[in-house]
């Protein structure tokens, strides 16, 4: 029996891993049992679905340890350096399995997903991620008892000598090359034909996520972070896809500079140009519905509440992602997002078309500024290599780094309260000023990129400021960043250069929308707030529409004439019709009034009707002319790309 050969660990290590897989599943259903809304039948196929999973990943941990039984001569199987290596492996192994579930637990608490894209990404940065987690939870204390778990394991297995079996095991060859073969056939054949999204068979997203194991779903989404959109997406003719872009993007003052696979044409806006300063705030995790305008009645946005009566208010307007360098693209490019990673995070990103190019032609020095370390997300490399100036808080550079900008840190004596994602808002808003005013003082016209980080977990700030204590919630950073926009704005309207500046307050993204791979278009509506436009005072534009399309909005309200290569469109011309894009890193939509295309993998299209008041959405029959307008828009935004076609 294999229970009692020298593959005892192996096999109960397996059993192991499938019961705390099993308790895991079972915590995290508890956990969101009113919305995953179970029934017996979809119990059945989540337990069934995720014991398979399950196996898949014990069988892979167990690769490596089943060829080494293998090989290992029987002489050797009684040696003291078997035993230190089968213990030191037992040990680490679990703890590594251990921290794992933790993970789940906290990942699940945070996006209400198994391990994802974003879990990926998150890896990537270590140090601002353990920071996080190191000012969110006791982590001494769970360092100590994930080793507290693993130990009580490790004496678990011993007392029921599952090692001494191993050890004293004669188990013949033969039979070893059957039992290793057996968890690498088992292991090879899972990864080849389960794939994670076998899980997404549910219209309930809970279902689908509990269904997986995080493991799994993990490596899955390390595989696919770059996802070839002719490879996985319904397409068009390449020629009838520029052809209905183009006819999208015609307005009687555009006309396209060429023909064929481009969308590059030249904007003529009637009247006499205004040449203001812009700085565009785009604040972290900001909801629309944090605001009073939208229907909060918390009141933590009295500053932001305030100042959308006396300015141009969008009220209907959609983040195309779920992540800061979602954001980023969108405001940069202007261009719907390609499926997998950002651009922002892509290489040969640098020397793009980017609305700084604009600023730049007519003259403006261009700015970004971040209150962390600019290295997370490649935002350093995108921004310097496109032309700006950085001024970020970090210090850590790439070798494949292509700064065409300068860069400068800010220094520690100007920062008086930091977190593990970077300093607070009112130190960057400082930050800010003080280049302005060097700007100002040598005449020189600026675009300021600002990304804060104050609305962020762990959500802590200078205590003091307002009447929620620091790192007890999202309503507290939510009216800390407030807070933050008001002390800038009186500072600023002091300054000589105030009454020449335009401000743009916009979001990144929702909050609490990351790592989602399911579109709930609640989840992207944001605020977007331009203030001190001269001659347009305040009013309010509800017509629907994503963040590509606020610096063609901005520029037609200031009269420039100028050469765009973006999907962004003045959305008050009366020609603009209603759309927004909002997509995942896996799925692609495209939203009209209330219909919703998502283009998802394995070629799939659907079309649902989303009901704004109950924020549901029902499945219907595809629109061909919609489908096809939302498969053109991000099958030529991906040929663009990978094409040069974003150049300068």
């Amino acid at each position: 029996m294999i229970a009692k050969s020298r593959y005892s660990v192996l096999f109960h290590f397996i059993l192991f891993f499938l019961v705390i897989s099993f308790i895991t599943r079972t915590v995290l259903l508890a956990w969101s049992f009113h919305k995953a809304d179970p029934g017996i039948v979809s119990c059945l196929r989540m337990y069934g679905q995720g014991l398979i999973f399950d196996t898949i990943v014990a069988l892979c941990f167990c690769v490596v340890y089943s060829l080494y039984l293998l090989i290992l001569p029987q002489r050797w199987n009684t040696s003291r350096v078997n035993k230190v290596i089968t213990y030191a492996g037992f040990f680490l192994t679990v703890l590594i399995i251990m921290f794992s579930f933790f993970a789940e637990f906290a990942f699940w608490d945070e996006f209400e997903s198994r391990f994802n894209f974003i879990a990926v990404d998150y890896l990537v940065y270590t140090f601002e991620v353990i920071n996080n987690i190191n000012q969110s939870y006791p982590l001494p204390w769970l360092i100590s008892g994930m080793l507290l778990l693993t130990g009580l394991v490790l004496f678990i297995f011993y007392k029921r000598r599952f090692f001494q079996q191993s050890f004293k095991s004669d188990t013949p060859f033969a039979t070893r090359l059957l039992y290793t073969g057996m968890v690498i056939f088992g292991a090879f054949m899972g990864l080849l034909f389960i794939s994670n999204s076998w899980a997404d068979g549910q219209h309930n997203r809970y279902q689908n996520e509990l269904s997986k194991a995080g493991i799994y779903s993990f490596f899955s989404a390390f595989r696919n972070n770059e996802l070839n959109y002719y490879d996985f997406y319904a397409k068009e003719p390449e020629e009838s896809a520029f052809s209905i872009v183009r006819s999208d993007l015609q307005e009687p003052n555009s006309p396209f500079m060429a023909n064929g696979y481009t969308i590059r044409r030249q904007i003529a806006n009637a009247g006499m140009e205004q040449k203001p300063n812009v700085i565009m705030v785009t604040i972290e995790s900001f909801s629309a519905d944090f605001m009073e305008h939208f229907g909060n009645t918390s009141h933590i946005t009295p500053v932001l509440d305030a100042l959308a009566d006396s300015a141009i208010l969008f009220t209907n307007m959609y983040a195309t992602g779920t992540r800061t360098v979602r954001g980023m693209e969108a405001l940069t490019l202007c261009v719907p997002p390609t499926p997998g990673n950002s651009i922002v995070r892509r290489s040969d990103n640098q020397g793009l078309f980017t609305v700084g190019s604009i600023f730049k032609k007519a003259g403006y020095s261009r700015s970004f500024f971040y209150g962390g370390d600019g290295y997370f997300d490649n935002m350093n490399n995108f921004f310097g290599s496109n032309g700006f100036d950085i001024i970020d808080k970090g210090g850590r550079f790439e070798p494949g780094d292509h700064f065409t900008g300068a860069r400068s840190i800010i220094d520690d004596k100007n920062i008086h309260f930091a977190n593990a994602w970077g300093i607070c808002d009112e130190d960057l808003y400082d930050a800010v000023i003080r280049e302005a005013d060097e700007r100002y003082a040598k005449q020189q016209p600026f675009f300021d990129f600002v990304m804060t980080t104050s609305n962020h977990r762990p959500f802590t700030y200078p205590d003091k400021k307002i009447d929620i204590p620091s790192g007890s919630g999202r309503d507290g950073a939510v009216k800390y960043t407030d807070y933050a926009i008001g002390e800038l704005l009186k500072k600023v309207r002091t300054k000589p250069w105030f009454n020449n500046t335009v401000f743009i307050f916009v979001a990144d993204h929702c909050a609490s929308s990351a790592g989602k791979n399911e579109i709930n278009v609640s989840k992207y509506h944001i605020p977007c707030i331009i203030y001190n436009l001269k001659n347009d005072a305040s009013h309010v534009i509800d017509k629907q529409c994503s963040q590509i399309d606020m610096f063609a909005t901005l520029f037609g309200l200031m009269n420039w004439q100028y050469e765009s290569n973006w999907y962004g469109k003045n959305v008050l011309l009366p020609t603009f019709q209603p759309r927004a894009y909002v997509a995942t890193y896996q799925k692609l939509g495209y939203l009209q009034h209330d219909s919703l295309v998502i283009a998802s993998p394995q070629q799939q299209v659907t079309t649902s009707i989303w009901n704004a008041k109950t924020d549901e959405q029902h499945v219907i029959k595809n629109d061909s002319a919609l489908s096809r307008k939302a498969i053109a828009a991000y099958q030529t935004a991906y040929y663009l790309f990978k094409h040069g076609g974003m150049k300068e």
